[in-house]
């Protein structure tokens, strides 16, 4: 007999017995006599059986997985949030399935039938760039489905979430960076109605107008989170008649791509212009000058989610829970202007 395909109906057969017998003795109740249960669990080493996973959680009603949609798996963000996922997931003895909507919001919307028609316990989701509405979450509520939206949320549903302090670290950084002695600060932002990007540009026109500084529509960089012109943008800041004296990007790599254009045209940074990322990927600790950057926290912001959501498919929480992990500022050489112009 294949070892594989033993089940408690060749069990049963074996040893002329129910098959209920067989699965109460193999799951140890104390209603199956001793001899018959140490008969069934002899047989069943024996033959090397294995109960069917898939059968037992779906009787269970769980399948003891939970599922994620990130907007893409290539950003560097995304991917330690993923690990952070993993990683309380595990330890906890859930499975993980990633579908990632490539900033696609039908993609997205496919993502969504697709895990729930898989069973997951639970779903974890960051939004796309395109998904302004949240219609195609309604299966979630309909089906009672424990969720949490995370980073990118939704901001129009009441829902758990795990978000970091956006609008605070985008107002701290601007102030920095005014403190610097800088007037003319740029900014490349992401869509506005995503929360996260208007967070973070409402944190920097505050802090612009705490310090009574004019806000330049010229110095305002709309990104989509695709593959932009990095080029084009930094030569249409350079090339403007009053040119920015800082530029904070929305992430590192944007702003590493910026510094070497900056260079290449012969002007100093931070001197001539300082330059603020963002995400605090490994690289930017070792480019010239160090890249300023804000540590954003995806690694933690991931695996408090996923026991955000563990914690409600164990029923613990029965109201949206709503959990900020911070961001910090990274001080290095490229935004240090006062060092550089010697004050």
């Amino acid at each position: 007999m294949n070892n594989h395909s033993v089940t408690i109906k060749d069990i049963a057969k074996i040893l002329g017995i129910s098959k209920s017998t067989v699965s109460r003795a193999l799951s140890e109740h104390s209603d199956v006599h001793a001899e018959t249960r140490e008969k069934v669990l002899a047989l069943a080493r024996k033959l090397q059986y294995q109960p069917n996973a898939i059968a037992l959680n779906l009787k269970q009603q769980r399948t003891n997985t939970i599922g994620v949609i990130i907007p893409e798996t290539e950003n560097p963000f995304f991917a330690r949030a993923v690990s952070g996922i993993q990683r309380a997931a595990n330890q906890a003895g859930y499975n993980v399935m990633v579908c990632q909507s490539s900033e696609s919001c039908r993609t997205e919307e496919s993502n969504l039938k697709s895990l729930i028609a898989t069973r997951v316990d639970g779903l974890l989701i960051s939004i796309s760039r395109e998904t302004d509405k949240s219609d195609h979450f309604d299966a979630i509520f309909q089906k009672k489905i424990p969720v949490v939206f995370f980073d990118r949320i939704c901001k129009t549903l009441d829902t758990a979430q795990v978000t970091t302090n956006n609008y605070e670290i985008a107002f701290e950084a601007t102030q920095y960076l005014i403190r610097q002695g800088c007037r003319r600060i740029a900014t490349i932002t992401g869509p506005r109605h995503l929360y996260t990007s208007f967070n973070r540009f409402q944190g920097y026109m505050d802090a612009l107008t705490k310090n009574n500084l004019e806000f330049n529509p010229d110095y305002l960089l709309l990104s989509d989170f695709s593959k932009d012109n990095i080029e084009a943008y930094t030569r249409h800041l350079i090339d403007l008649k009053e040119p920015p004296d800082a530029i904070f990007a929305k992430n590192d790599l944007i702003a590493i791509e910026m510094m070497h254009i900056i260079k290449k045209r012969g002007l100093s940074i931070p001197r001539d212009i300082a330059v603020l990322g963002f995400n605090n990927e490994p690289i930017s600790r070792f480019v010239e000058p160090a890249l300023s950057t804000v540590d954003h926290p995806a690694h933690d912001i991931g695996a408090a989610s996923a026991e955000l959501l563990l914690s409600q498919i164990k029923g613990e929480n029965h109201h949206p829970v709503k959990k900020t992990i911070k961001s910090s500022l990274l001080i290095r050489e490229s935004t240090e202007r006062l060092v550089a112009i010697g004050n």
